[in-house]
């Protein structure tokens, strides 16, 4: 191998994303109404968007997952005694400091606001550097043909079809690096672990003792549709927190901060997943869908905005999980008593303030938290808030066994006070494990793998189920 240079591509071969795109996003956490306007005035002058985008969304380059085996190429190179370039349809302002963190050459290839260094746009500034087979050259893409018909020796990063085969027919050494993506990372994306939230939709069906098909099964298909659109919401909530994913010591972890999901698929994923949720909503009726409009609009308020502002935030993840319950209950067009809202919102009150105590607990410093409003010194207030929650949903609780409805429902009143014990417990435990850090980052999730804290639950169900005689009428007990 000559002492020619080794040009890099950047986006999906020495970086494992795509700048474009991360500039989109970060600007859509940024100022997300000025990068709407700026994408639709530009999206047929690409390197103006770029060049506008890179500077309204000013995403960290330092952070970008690059792809270890190109890495790896390129200090092998060096050692070698190569320059290695970045060459890029990427924005200059975005290359320069990329190479410059990495310790390649200060000598870059890329966009400039008014030429897309593209293609044969890219071949021919090179070629004008070097001349015809005076570079070896690794890109990603079909795109990249006519700068690796240029080039000396062709690297191909991840899958490329045809393009093997056609540049040994013209005679080049090439080299093939494995890429890509796995439809896990998707998966892993999606959190369909996070589903299982949505059996809030059945309190609703459990409130009002409706056991029959003919209300269960609409429910079940509003879990599917809040499932998808729950999925929408998490993968366009990571695309926004790239930098601060980054930033974490385990949410770094995730596909697209990692870099082993594309953006791009996400993006697809962000539609499809969409499309499911409405159209499924629409399927059930009116009521339903207009929850699940209201939950995809206030989930996007929430990571847009909401989530970096202290006690809203917490205020907004309440509302989150109470609509859930509303949505069970226009999905199986159940009625649902007011106490029941009031009740389960200070409830979801004390869990929004159990997750951000779980994180301040298991942060490493007392700086604010990446993308939050908060840093361990605010866990006082968050335990005083948390308290004041469990006090409210047992004060509605109780107020509740006085009530027309509660006393038709449940005959035998005692039970139900009895079973505000194990449910206070409940609460209980599950601010005391936030507070000492011994919960994961989801108290829903955390919850329903608890072992200790289900069998509280199930005792709260199996006083209220006996209370209302409905193991009589259906045991004879």
């Amino acid at each position: 191998m000559s002492k020619k240079p080794l040009v890099l591509d950047i986006d999906g071969t020495f970086l494992r994303t795509d700048m474009l795109l991360e500039s989109f996003w970060s600007g859509m956490g940024r100022a997300p109404l000025e990068t709407l306007r700026a994408s639709a005035r530009h999206w047929r002058d690409r390197a103006r968007l770029k060049a506008e985008l890179a500077q309204l969304g000013a995403p960290r380059v330092d952070l970008m997952p690059v792809n270890p085996k190109v890495m790896e190429m390129a200090k092998v190179a060096q050692a070698q005694g190569h320059e290695v370039i970045l060459a890029s349809a990427s924005d200059r302002s975005l290359v320069e400091p990329l190479a410059a963190h990495h310790g390649l050459s200060s000598r870059v290839f890329a966009s400039d606001g008014q030429t897309n260094l593209k293609g044969d746009a890219k071949a021919e500034a090179l070629v004008e550097a070097f001349g015809a087979r005076g570079f070896h050259y690794a890109g990603n893409e079909l795109a990249d043909m006519p700068i690796w018909q240029q080039a000396d020796d062709t690297i191909l990063v991840g899958d490329v079809p045809g393009a093997r085969a056609a540049l040994e027919a013209d005679g080049h050494n090439v080299t093939e690096l494995a890429s890509g993506w796995k439809w896990r990372a998707l998966m892993k994306a999606m959190r369909p672990h996070q589903y299982v939230k949505n059996v809030l939709l059945l309190l609703p069906l459990l409130a009002a003792h409706n056991f029959g098909l003919s209300a269960l099964m609409p429910v079940l298909l509003a879990i599917v549709a809040f499932s998808a659109a729950a999925s929408t919401i998490y993968l366009v909530n990571d695309l926004l927190d790239l930098d601060a994913d980054r930033l974490h010591p385990t949410k770094k972890n995730r596909p697209f901060a990692s870099g082993a999901l594309p953006l791009s698929v996400g993006m697809l994923a962000v539609g499809l997943l969409a499309a499911i949720a409405i159209g499924v909503a629409a399927a059930l009726n009116a009521a339903f869908l207009g929850v699940v409009l209201l939950y995809m609009v206030l989930s996007l308020a929430y990571s847009l905005k909401l989530k970096r502002m202290r006690w809203v935030d917490i205020a907004t993840l309440a509302a989150l999980y109470t609509l859930r319950v509303v949505a069970g209950a226009a999905a199986g067009e159940i009625f649902v008593s007011g106490f029941m809202l009031v009740f389960v919102f200070p409830v979801f009150v004390t869990l929004g303030c159990v997750k951000r105590l779980t994180e301040l607990t298991l942060a490493t410093s007392d700086e604010r938290l990446p993308g939050r409003g908060y840093g361990r010194p605010d866990r006082s207030d968050l335990l005083n808030v948390a308290g004041l929650g469990m006090f409210g949903s047992m004060l509605v609780f109780f107020l509740y066994t006085f009530t027309e409805q509660a006393q038709q429902l449940y005959p035998t009143q005692w039970l139900l006070w009895l079973a505000m014990l194990p449910l206070g417990g409940w609460l209980f435990r599950m601010v005391s494990l936030g507070y000492k850090g011994k919960q994961d980052y989801d108290p829903i999730v955390f919850a329903m793998r608890d072992r200790h804290g289900i069998s509280l639950i199930l005792f709260t169900l199996t006083l209220m189920f006996y209370a209302a005689g409905l193991f009589h009428e259906a045991f004879g007990v």
